[in-house]
């Protein structure tokens, strides 16, 4: 029985053996493959850039973002990259021309003499075919960059001594960059942005002011902010139980259900480190219907509508464009990572962190307001990398309890690189804590929000209502009027 074991052993291990020299002979095989490349493409946009005297066709070239080493050919990038030379020193270009600065730079036998350049310049006798001759060489190179990243992935992947974390991050963000770079965006005539800026002139005449960002859904603070704008990281900061989760989720709930009129729901991400993604939900159903959680836990709910209003709030909750992470310890490059994913998905309008001080450093061997600030770099790199606004929840320091007052830019705990980093900082105060050392009592059913610094905007006081049974907040003025 052991030899017949052994035999088993050494027959499996041979088999392993045999198998891995198959796959590696596979490798080898696809890395020794001729790379993407289109030959006459190439020498067709060279001879366009030549015949068109180095104007138009160079402009489209660089629009595009062609350099010398989106040609496949090495004696194809030294004459473009020559080409380039001239255009940006605002000479023209043609075969003489164009031949004399490569016999300057000694570079005229190593592409094979005048000949070369004839050749390639006779090659073609319009520009006609210019654009279409750029996308074949930009679809090449990129598809080379692409074989070229994923022969790097796999030898990070053995080589590597980062962490997990770290390889998964830099592979994707090179994947992602490749995927930026094809898109290009090109400079156009002031006739097309005129048009919209008066298209929203007109509907700020007619609306009484339109908002150019996503809406927070109260009237004074999107007055102010006109709305939250692409790459801006949106700190909202309080104290613990001031209500900051809740405001910011009743900013979630008005993206989802927007209830402006002509306007398109903002699909939105809520990361939740806090709280499990029942409990937000349990949250909403209740703020959305009105209904009383305390009330309803202890198996209570009103006569008057409350089981209809709940069921509207389900159905209009479960075909909302909202996604919830409560994963819990994330790091900012999983979260950026969970974010990516998403976004080439679903075209995410909005991201809600909850909170900031919960996400996990990637190094724990560095202090902790160093791990915030890289933290804090990492969600303003992010609002920038998927072009959303971000609302980052964070912990203010007990100095404005002590001291009695409202708080300051300077209470954001651990680390002041938010402050630095953040577009707009919101501080969610009680009302009537105005003055330093004040000993004045307080409205429990309002809130003060403080826009203590705003990048693009001024800076001011806004005056919430707070409904603590349903934990929801709503304009002050009509609650008042109400």
């Amino acid at each position: 029985m052991p030899a017949t074991k052994a035999a088993n052993t050494i027959s499996n291990d041979k088999n392993t053996y045999l198998g891995d020299r198959a796959s590696s002979r596979n490798k080898v095989n696809i890395l020794d493959r001729v790379l993407p490349h289109n030959i006459d493409a190439e020498e067709g946009l060279i001879a366009s850039c030549i015949l068109d005297s180095g104007q138009e066709v160079v402009s489209w070239c660089m629009e595009s973002h062609i350099t010398a080493e989106s040609f496949y050919k090495p004696v194809h990038q030294i004459i473009y990259q020559a080409i380039v030379d001239l255009f940006n020193t605002g000479s023209g270009v043609d075969e003489i021309i164009l031949c004399d600065h490569l016999q300057n730079k000694k570079q005229l036998d190593e592409i094979g003499g005048y000949s070369t350049v004839t050749r390639i310049s006779n090659r073609i006798e319009t520009t006609a075919h210019a654009k279409y001759w750029l996308e074949i060489v930009r679809e090449k190179y990129m598809t080379r960059r692409l074989i070229s990243t994923s022969t790097g992935i796999i030898d990070k992947c053995y080589h590597s001594e980062d962490s997990l974390d770290h390889l998964l991050e830099s592979v994707e963000q090179e994947i992602f960059q490749i995927s930026q770079d094809r898109v290009s965006d090109f400079a156009q005539q002031i006739e097309k942005p005129i048009d919209s800026a008066v298209n929203i002139v007109n509907s700020m005449l007619q609306r009484k002011g339109e908002l150019t960002g996503v809406p927070s859904g109260f009237t004074d603070l999107d007055r102010m902010t006109f709305g939250f704008h692409r790459q801006e990281m949106i700190v909202l900061a309080a104290r613990p139980s001031m209500g900051k989760t809740s405001l910011a989720m009743n900013i979630a709930e008005f993206a989802v259900l927007n209830n402006r009129s002509n306007a398109q729901p903002i699909p939105t991400l809520v990361f939740s480190l806090e709280m499990s993604s029942e409990q937000l939900a349990l949250r909403l159903l209740c703020c959305r219907s009105r209904v009383n959680m305390q009330r309803l836990k202890e198996g209570f709910i009103p006569k008057q509508g409350g089981g209809k209003a709940l069921a509207k709030a389900a159905k209009e909750l479960k075909g909302a464009p909202l996604w919830i992470d409560d994963s819990g310890h994330l790091t900012i490059l999983e979260l950026r990572a969970k974010a990516r994913r998403l976004k080439s998905k679903v075209d995410i309008g909005l991201i809600v962190i909850d909170y900031l001080q919960l996400i996990s450093g990637t190094d724990n061997r560095t202090g902790r307001e160093q791990q915030i600030s890289e933290i804090s770099r990492g969600i303003k790199a992010m609002a920038k990398e998927l072009n959303v606004p971000i609302i980052v929840l964070s912990q203010l320091n007990r100095e404005s309890e002590r001291e009695k007052r409202a708080p300051r830019l300077s209470d954001l705990r651990e680390s002041g690189s938010i402050e630095q980093d953040a577009d707009v900082v919101l501080l969610l105060a009680k009302r009537g804590e105005k003055d330093e050392g004040s000993q004045s009592s307080y409205d429990s059913s309002t809130r003060d929000l403080i826009i203590a610094k705003q990048r693009n905007g001024p800076v001011g006081d806004v005056t919430l209502t707070f409904i603590t049974e349903y934990t929801r907040f709503e304009n002050y003025t009509q609650h008042k009027t109400d």
